[in-house]
């Protein structure tokens, strides 16, 4: 097809010597765990997306289980969210013992369509879990409206959206402030920025910041910090259940770092996706992503759209035989195994789904999203020549 540039990855980390320095920081302190460098990090995020409060954890999917937990979700439960994002989102939901109720999709945007919510809100629903699809931010205006109007707390998943942007209010602000109630983020390596693996909860409600900091360190009443510089003999207690879901102080070490390469990595990836869209403006039978002009998102993938004129799967091996990878279309949990046994529900009623295995009429969008979708590689230093390659083994793929 082409001759082959080196291998060019779906992502990569943009980190150096500054992260390397901070995790030996962090090391040769001696404190290692759950520390000074993770409430500096906590500030510091807390401060860039305008935040009151942020709490660092082990990973998004704690992040997202905390979340649920603060605003009340309870076996038998239900909660809307979408299919159409990685499994962790329906999962975090199962934790509780609640049950997810998938609402469809836009198609242009990924992102769970306002427009369906109302009709699948029922008296066993407690909270809508939106999710920022590839960085996107969702139509948070449009869901805030609805769920003001049932009462309904909203978490933002928004473990791709670091650094994206919604107009609110005539100003430009960072997913994160938060915009609904909490919002949760990831530090995958996958991700924007990273720490290796890692979350944080951001939220303006005090009570529930308290909540989270209990709830992470196993229900711990006196934090390790406060014990280690007490003058007196402290004993801890354990008034409640909790969890080990804590960030480590190398972790939080090296995302300090990442944070401040943050404005530029998304400057960067804006650009490039900038270049995308100029660049395979004309594949015919090829659909690019959609920005509204009430977002600016972080570009945290660029997934482009196939028409049925070809093969997903085609074009996907096409690439990879020419050294460039891929990933397909976001995945929808209720077409994994894991939810032919657990419980899910599109809002037919009864609450039982009698959807057919692997497919669902309602949630039809999602399904053709991940069916005819590719996501083509995106990093911060990737290089004018990297992405002209891309292009052009794209652009032969459509076409053989």
């Amino acid at each position: 097809m082409s001759e082959k540039m080196q291998y060019i990855p779906i992502a990569k980390p943009w980190m150096g010597e500054p992260e390397a320095e901070a995790a030996r920081r962090a090391i040769m302190s001696g404190w290692v765990t759950q520390g000074p460098e993770v409430a500096a990090f906590e500030q510091e995020f807390a401060a860039y997306v305008g935040a009151k409060s942020a709490c660092a954890v082990s990973n998004c999917t704690t992040a997202l289980h905390l979340a649920l937990l603060a605003v009340g979700v309870q076996p038998g439960d239900e909660v809307i969210t979408v299919s159409h994002s990685y499994i962790a989102t329906a999962n975090s939901i199962r934790y509780c013992g609640a049950t997810p109720v998938f609402v469809d999709i836009e198609p242009q945007t990924y992102n769970i369509n306002p427009m369906l919510i109302e009709d699948v809100i029922s008296d066993h629903t407690r909270a809508i879990l939106v999710v920022h699809q590839m960085g996107m931010p969702c139509n948070l205006k449009a869901i805030l409206e609805i769920a003001h109007r049932y009462n309904l707390p909203v978490i933002e998943d928004a473990a791709c959206a670091i650094g994206s942007e919604i107009l609110w209010d005539g100003n430009w602000e960072k997913i994160g402030k938060p915009h609904g109630d909490i919002a949760c983020f990831s530090f995958h390596p996958r991700k924007v920025i990273t720490t290796g693996d890692g979350g944080m909860l951001t939220t303006n409600n005090p009570e529930w910041d308290k909540q989270f900091r209990l709830w992470r360190q196993h229900g711990m009443s006196v934090p390790d910090t406060v014990r280690h510089g007490a003058k007196q003999v402290i004993f801890d207690s354990y008034p409640m259940l909790g969890y080990n879901y804590r960030m480590t102080d190398i972790q939080a070490a090296v995302g300090r770092e990442q944070i401040k390469r943050l404005p530029e990595i998304v400057e960067r990836r804006r650009y490039l996706a900038q270049q995308y869209h100029e660049k395979l403006a004309d594949v015919p039978g090829l659909k690019l992503p959609t920005q509204p002009n009430w977002t600016r998102s972080n570009w945290q993938s660029f997934c482009v759209r196939l028409t049925e004129k070809y093969d997903q799967v085609q074009v996907m091996q096409r690439m990879l035989d020419a050294g460039i990878a891929t990933r397909r279309g976001i995945m929808c949990a209720h077409r994994e195994s894991a939810y032919q046994s657990e419980p899910w529900s599109c809002g037919v009623k009864p609450k039982a789904c009698e959807c057919e295995a692997r497919k669902c009429d309602r949630l039809s969008e999602s399904e053709q999203a991940q069916d005819g979708s590719i996501l083509l590689p995106l990093f911060h230093h990737m290089t004018q020549q990297e992405q002209d390659y891309v292009v052009k083994v794209l652009k032969m793929a459509c076409q053989a």
